[in-house]
């Protein structure tokens, strides 16, 4: 495994946080990934602060709540260190635990991020993010509502999630977004198609999450439906089971390869190549894998420090065409129905 350091630092937008150039997705500490130990989460925050991640990253959907409520203790014994990024957006109803609406209406974003800060304990989050787009609802009225927070106080940057390069210069005109967050890794690249360009041109970040592709980039598992916990939420995504994971587990060899000539693991390979996409784009990419044991955190972080050759970038370039499956089994909440 490659060597652990600090990593360097990288600034949100042209106006925005500056951040240790890897984050830390916290939701598989609460839900989403099986059972979890509270105790070994908890250790993770601090391996992570220690090894120069700043940007920690939830939302008011993980674990409906709970996942902020877990952060708290750890934001209020080192607030002037971390930048505390969370989202709304995504409706869930206890009676219904499949159910799953959008609502970026002016009346909810005001609603949501109070919920927010009383569960976190603080008094500002730092980057706040529309989680996903409701195309009934005019950006100029969502973002507006998200800007009149910046105005009064309760944040400070705005982010969004999921959206299109269009979609991201509407809502830049409306006001200053310093980071955008969608999937982005050698598996999952729709994020290209016109998000990064228009990142690009604004001075906007891109948050990378599941860089890693939900575990499957560092064969962690060949197939979810038989390798993971039954409440893994993997185990419904179309491109982890069966006829497609099969396929998929194909792809890896170039990443292996890579692997070999640097002395690393498949995952740190497959996070390097997304700290790459900043030299090929010439934009900020912060990726946020997420984990819940400080060795894994040492190990991803030290990926930041790998640099892939042209040969290696080109042998792992046609994975992204090559992939079975899609990422989510509804794909109309995604960026890449609108574009």
């Amino acid at each position: 495994m490659s060597d652990i350091g600090r990593l360097p630092a990288e600034r949100l937008g042209a106006d925005g946080p500056l951040v240790g150039v890897q984050g830390l997705g916290c939701m598989g500490m609460s839900e989403f990934y099986g059972a979890t130990d509270e105790a070994a989460a908890r250790a993770t925050l601090e391996t992570a602060l220690d090894l120069g991640v700043t940007l920690f990253d939830t939302a008011d959907i993980y674990g409906s709540g709970a996942n902020e409520e877990f952060l708290a203790p750890f934001l209020r014994a080192h607030r002037d260190e971390v930048v505390l990024a969370t989202k709304y957006a995504i409706v869930r109803k206890d009676d219904d635990p499949a159910y799953r609406g959008v609502s970026n209406d002016p009346a909810y974003v005001r609603s949501a991020v109070e919920a927010s800060l009383r569960r976190l304990g603080t008094d500002v989050v730092d980057l706040y993010y529309m989680h996903r787009r409701d195309p009934a609802v005019p950006l100029a009225e969502s973002v507006g509502a998200m800007a009149e927070l910046v105005a009064a106080g309760k944040v400070r940057h705005l982010g969004l999630s999921e959206v299109t390069g269009a979609e991201l210069r509407e809502a830049h005109a409306v006001h200053p977004i310093a980071a955008v967050q969608s999937e982005w890794s050698l598996f999952s690249r729709d994020v290209e198609l016109s998000l990064v360009g228009a990142a690009a041109a604004l001075g906007v970040a891109v948050v990378p999450y599941s860089p890693l592709g939900r575990g499957f980039l560092t064969g962690a598992f060949q197939d979810a439906a038989s390798d993971l916990a039954a409440d893994d939420f993997r185990r419904y995504q179309p491109r982890f089971s069966g006829d497609n994971a099969r396929r998929n587990a194909e792809l890896l060899a170039p990443v292996r390869q890579a692997a070999e000539a640097h002395g690393a693991t498949l995952g740190q390979i497959a996070l390097a190549w997304v700290h790459q996409r900043a030299d090929a784009h010439g934009l900020p990419v912060v990726p946020i894998p997420g984990t819940r044991r400080s060795e894994r955190v040492r190990e991803n972080t030290a990926a930041a420090a790998i640099r892939l050759t042209k040969e290696e970038l080109e042998l792992l370039e046609p994975i992204g065409s090559q992939v079975a499956g899609d990422r989510y089994p509804d794909m109309s909440g995604t960026s890449l129905a609108r574009e």
